[in-house]
């Protein structure tokens, strides 16, 4: 088995996505220009995107992760019109993009032209979460982008295997359709609701063993979509299920553990991202070799054509479903909060597409049930290749000036401090009452240097988010937490290189130097928190 072009396209799509971070441009625009060049290259492995490894192998993963980091409050009280978007939306788009892919391009059949909008109906998960996160959306419409693209590939496979039945020419029926619909959503959430409590309770009954625990935290998305797909229900809904539910109780697993699965979500993540972002890139000569004899100006009209339907069936959509409900019914008024014009023209525009679209395009059969050839197979491959790339590059460079000429209102920092601070207040009280009656009791009694430290600790803790409300320093421009966190940092060097210059004079061994680094790590992970995401 040759890994080296495994290797070669993990070491170069991080090394852009590096680069990404210190330019203005999003990374996935980045990672897929990247790729688009690299095709090119001559001697570069041939990059062919396999669905057999994107959907249960690269997918379960990135939902996941986004559900591990997605709020089940939040989404719960967004629940409408993430529903809307992504089951109502999807199946429109299937439609609408279908039948227009069929009125404007005569090579495709009807029943063809639905497997390519059920192909681009969805936008990507990946590339909503990395947008929404670099632009620092408002967190109302953060929340229905996330929710969206976490639920919507479920509808969208499930439309597309019907529309594949009728392209194939398996007899499918609109009652087999739904019914094959309600299997795969209610099958796919109740695998999840079965699977989330006893992996939970597996995970607490592992504690104190964060390597185990986090060895089960990266098979957990694979099992939970293995399990529904054995079944016939949707992998991705009970990934989605199985990663919210444990995300909202991570705080009963110990500390440990939380450090560890963060930085290790965050490392698979970003390898993933970068690496599916950059594949999509790389298909451009796999998809041109498959076009034949398809002249440059046609493929380029149906290109353009297709992805005008996909842009304008998501507006279509989008209003009405913002404004009707809420115009027709005064408990959806009194429960919303109040919406702008603005806000469904953002939701409108970040519909970006991603490489869910192109492996579902890629696991289109080569012949149709009779052993035909699949009518128009490469033109679908093409299609859905160009609308992933338009709406990547079109709309994901536009979307921040778009933001910006629409002055959406940015999150309140302040507000967030000062909740973030009367949280921190209320709950140091509650410590210190606790505290107090510990310390009350004879079997708890310490010297006085060491409760005076407990008590210093809680007091800091309390302190240092109303310091970040306060006044900088004329000086340095810092607040005095920035200023305790840098003077921290400055002593823990310190310690370090004075453990280093210990062990180098053979003075402690290497085990006893990392056993002391890491609890400097630990100090240090403490007193400065990484203000970048």
């Amino acid at each position: 088995m040759n890994v080296m072009p495994l290797l070669l396209l993990i070491a170069g799509s991080t090394a852009v996505a590096g680069l990404a971070r210190r330019t203005p441009v999003a990374a996935p625009l980045l990672l897929v220009a990247a790729g688009l060049v690299a095709g090119y290259l001559p001697g570069l492995p041939n990059y062919t995107l396999d669905p057999h490894v994107v959907l249960p192998l690269l997918l379960p993963p990135l939902l996941h992760t986004a559900a591990l980091e997605s709020s089940y409050l939040d989404l719960r009280a967004n629940l409408r019109p993430v529903a809307m978007l992504s089951v109502g939306y999807v199946l429109f788009a299937t439609v609408a993009v279908g039948y227009a892919a069929y009125l404007v391009i005569p090579e495709l059949p009807l029943t063809v032209a639905l497997v390519l909008g059920a192909v681009v109906a969805p936008p990507d998960a990946v590339a909503a979460t990395a947008i929404a996160r670099r632009l620092g959306l408002p967190s109302r419409i953060t929340t229905i982008l996330q929710g969206e693209s976490l639920v919507n590939d479920a509808t969208a496979i499930t439309a597309y295997k019907v529309a594949l039945g009728a392209a194939v020419g398996v007899g499918v029926t609109w009652g087999g359709g739904i019914r094959e619909f309600a299997i795969a959503s209610v099958g796919g959430v109740g695998v999840g609701v079965v699977l989330m409590v006893p992996l939970h309770w597996l995970r607490r009954r592992l504690r104190n063993s964060a390597l185990l625990e986090n060895t089960l935290s990266l098979l957990i998305p694979f099992v939970a979509y293995a399990a529904a797909e054995q079944v016939g229900a949707s992998g991705v809904l009970a990934v989605v299920v199985v990663g919210l539910y444990l995300g909202h109780r991570s705080w009963q697993v110990d500390f440990e553990t939380r450090l560890q699965e963060a930085a290790v979500w965050k490392m698979v993540s970003f390898i993933l991202e970068s690496a599916v972002f950059a594949l999509i890139g790389l298909q451009l000569p796999v998809v041109l070799r498959g076009l034949g004899e398809l002249g440059a100006a046609r493929a380029a009209w149906y290109a353009a054509a297709v992805f005008a339907a996909v842009v304008l069936a998501r507006f279509v959509w989008v209003f009405p479903a913002t404004f009707l409900p809420r115009a027709l019914s005064a408990r959806i008024r009194a429960r919303e909060p109040e919406v702008t014009w603005t806000a469904p023209v953002i939701v409108g525009w970040a519909g970006m597409r991603g490489v869910v679209s192109l492996a579902i395009a890629f696991s289109i059969p080569a012949t149709v049930h009779s052993g035909a050839p699949f009518p128009a197979r490469n033109l679908v491959l093409f299609l859905t290749f160009t609308t992933v790339i338009a709406t990547l590059v079109i709309q994901g460079l536009t979307l921040p000036p778009l933001i910006r000429a629409l002055k959406l209102p940015a999150r309140d920092v302040q507000a967030e401090t000062l909740a973030e601070a009367q949280a921190q207040n209320d709950a140091s009280q509650a410590a210190e009452a606790r505290l107090d009656a510990l310390l009350a009791d004879d079997r708890n009694a310490l010297p006085g240097p060491l409760s005076d430290r407990l008590r210093t600790v809680l007091e800091r803790r309390r302190n240092a988010v109303w310091e970040r409300l306060g006044t900088v320093n004329e000086e340095t421009g810092e607040s005095a937490d920035d200023t305790y966190r840098r003077l921290t940092r400055e002593v823990i060097d310190a310690e370090r290189r004075v453990f280093v210059q210990l062990r180098d004079a053979r003075r402690i061994d290497d085990e006893m130097l990392r056993t002391l680094l890491r609890r400097l790590d630990l100090e240090e992970a403490t007193a400065y928190r990484e203000r970048a995401s």
